[in-house]
């Protein structure tokens, strides 16, 4: 079991820096304007995104899901932080998929959006970070 959940704990923790630091790759890529700076990015936002982002989150999933299986659906399956929990996660799947929307956009040279805008949406996984660590570890109802 703690082998399970410390696993969820590394995946979850190599997700988060993925969703941390793409949209500050957009930040930057948004304000850059030579074909050079571009082209770094574009290789940069997709290695992040396919290469630790991705993995990171089905990894995270797989053990999450592999834990609640296991045992944890047993115990707090009645629990209104678990629900809540897991529809954060869901949502935060929507945020990762919208992240790959921006990357598509970008590698196409479609971006419409300005680096203010992607500077705002860098502050969105750390709401998520800190509704779902509350509720995973306090467990407020």
């Amino acid at each position: 079991m703690l082998w399970l959940k410390a696993l969820h704990l590394i995946f979850m923790v190599t997700w988060f820096a993925g969703l941390f630091y793409l949209p500050r790759l957009f930040v930057y890529h948004a304000m850059s304007d030579d074909s050079i700076s571009h082209e770094r990015f574009k290789v940069m936002e997709r290695k992040l995104f396919f290469g630790i982002m991705t993995p990171g989150m089905i990894l995270t999933f797989v053990f999450g899901i592999w834990m609640l299986s296991d045992y944890a659906w047993t115990i707090y399956g009645h629990s209104g932080w678990l629900h809540a929990k897991l529809a954060l996660l869901g949502l935060l799947v929507i945020y990762h998929s919208m992240c790959g929307v921006w990357l598509v956009a970008f590698k196409h040279n479609r971006n419409a959006h300005s680096h203010v805008y992607f500077r705002w949406m860098n502050e969105v996984p750390v709401l998520f970070l800190v509704a779902i660590i509350i509720l995973a570890v306090v467990k407020p109802f």
